[in-house]
């Protein structure tokens, strides 16, 4: 027997204690959720995808055909979201980017500009030194931001670190 994608799950309301109900579902670890419901939006739009949620249907607008889309967008690793939701989720991006990240000078990967550029480089096979020579920092500077990417992601190697840099969508 194949293992859901996605599992469509109805609620009266996207909350609190409609999320808890997700976690307690027997759905596969991969499985993605898409959530029909009546009507009612109490919850942050980043809790909602940190429980997997990648699709939200209103009932009253939910067809046969809306459904059976955002089923299958959701089972190919898409979202199908309400516009309001979209809206809010992206307002929410905004607002940690500009207050939390900016100002430490990261991104949402984790990864600082600086880091990016270092592991975008690498995976063009450049070495240590060219990279220094390119951004204008000494090598042991390049050393130390590679070092730096690998112990805050417990990554072995430079191939690791560009890997995760790949796999967080930044090269």
């Amino acid at each position: 027997m194949e293992e859901a994608e996605a599992v469509v799950v109805a609620v009266s309301s996207v909350g609190a204690s409609e999320l808890g109900l997700l976690r307690g579902l027997p759905a596969p670890a991969e499985a993605r959720f898409v959530l029909v419901a009546d009507g009612g939006w109490y919850v942050d739009p980043a809790v909602v995808a940190e429980h997997r949620v990648r699709a939200v249907l209103w009932r009253a607008e939910a067809e046969c055909a809306s459904l059976v889309h955002a089923v299958r967008a959701v089972a190919v690793g898409q979202a199908c979201l309400p516009p309001l939701i979209q809206g809010r989720l992206l307002d929410q991006i905004e607002y940690v980017h500009r207050e939390v990240l900016s100002p430490k000078g990261l991104t949402a990967s984790g990864l600082s500009c600086r880091e990016i550029d270092v592991l975008r480089l690498l995976s063009e096979g450049m070495t240590l030194s060219e990279i220094a020579v390119k951004l204008s920092y000494s090598e042991r500077t390049i050393k130390n931001i590679v070092s730096a990417v690998m112990i805050r992601f417990g990554l072995r190697n430079r191939v690791q670190a560009v890997s995760y840099a790949i796999r967080a969508g930044h090269i």
